[in-house]
């Protein structure tokens, strides 16, 4: 079943408003439970979670910033007349 345009729009902004500072803060937590790194491991580790956390959502951001495919193209014309 595929996301509508809007519906893709409307779990985008859901995803990063919520999903993301919830696994920042289970990112870091995780992190924490081990002694800490050196900070080029810490900072690769950071990295590496923050390009894994996308992975599973990449279909719903897959053209939302473009313009809606299913809108209805407004017409020049009648633009031009006012």
């Amino acid at each position: 079943m595929a996301l509508s345009y809007k519906a893709r729009r409307r779990w985008s902004l859901i995803i990063l408003l919520i999903g993301l500072p919830l696994y920042i803060v289970v990112a870091v937590n995780v992190v924490d439970l081990f002694d800490r790194p050196s900070i080029w491991i810490e900072f690769l580790v950071y990295v590496g979670l923050g390009i894994v956390w996308i992975l599973p959502f990449k279909f719903v951001f897959l053209g939302v910033g473009q313009a809606d495919p299913d809108a209805q193209p407004e017409d020049d014309d009648r633009r031009a007349g006012q």
